[in-house]
């Protein structure tokens, strides 16, 4: 006989009790250091390591605002050195079927009062059947002078698919990921561009370990001399909470 039918407390009740007692509001994060940060293919940090980090509070309704940060080459942002993501977004799961949509906010702090900082509203749809995750991307930033290269306000789409696979009986997960940039904004480099990538991450407690090869079809010399979109392996290793 167990100690709920001892008191006369039907099971049902406890489990709305334990149910009631779930915190509303749940905090987590982590940090990361990669060898290259790559933003859609293209570095942001010169194709030299990058310090990141994030911090998220979701709310059990769905709603959840996060903050993520990554040191950047000072090419990015007119001489700034960080990266400042602000997302305000809602989440829900439907069975094996996940829908995030939000607005993600770029600052960039440090750039001498430049019209760098944009937003973006954006809309992804993931589906898990067995071992694999598809999912389907898509932002679009209106036009914003922090997008212009030049030409006045600028907007920008981006379109993306990822694959996931998690190898059975083992913590290794494989990836593949393909993504078009459309519009001649700053996100693009002036013209449309293509980004793909295929890489594998591993858990091991609370870190993850990740090795990716990422390409792109454009060409941006950064004022070092370097081809901030060529080919190359990414490594990063990450610790959560």
């Amino acid at each position: 006989m167990t100690l709920g039918a001892l008191l006369g407390v039907p099971a049902v009740a406890r489990a709305a009790d334990e149910e009631s007692k779930a915190p509303a509001v749940t905090v987590s994060g982590g940090a990361t250091l990669v060898s290259d940060y790559r933003y859609r293919g293209v570095s942001q940090s010169n194709r030299r390591p990058a310090v990141q980090a994030s911090l998220t509070l979701a709310h059990t309704s769905g709603i959840y605002g996060s903050v993520w940060s990554s040191s950047i080459d000072d090419y990015v942002a007119n001489g700034g050195d960080q990266e400042i993501d602000l997302t305000l977004g809602f989440r829900k799961s439907f069975g094996a079927t996940t829908v995030d949509t939000g607005v993600l906010y770029y600052y960039y702090p440090g750039s001498g009062g430049a019209n760098t900082d944009f937003a973006e509203p954006f809309v992804s749809v993931s589906h898990t059947v067995g071992q694999v995750t598809a999912k389907a991307f898509a932002a679009y930033a209106p036009k914003q002078k922090g997008l212009s290269v030049g030409s006045g306000a600028e907007d920008n789409l981006y379109l993306a698919g990822d694959l996931g696979f998690a190898v059975p009986k083992s913590p290794i997960t494989l990836s593949a990921h393909l993504g078009r940039s459309f519009g001649p904004s700053y996100i693009t480099l002036g013209k449309a561009h293509t980004d793909w990538s295929l890489g594998a991450s591993a858990m091991w407690k609370s870190l993850t370990l990740g090795l990716a090869y990422v390409d792109t079809d454009a060409t941006f010399i950064t004022p070092s001399g370097r081809n901030a979109s060529k080919a190359g392996l990414v490594a990063s290793i990450g610790a959560a909470f």
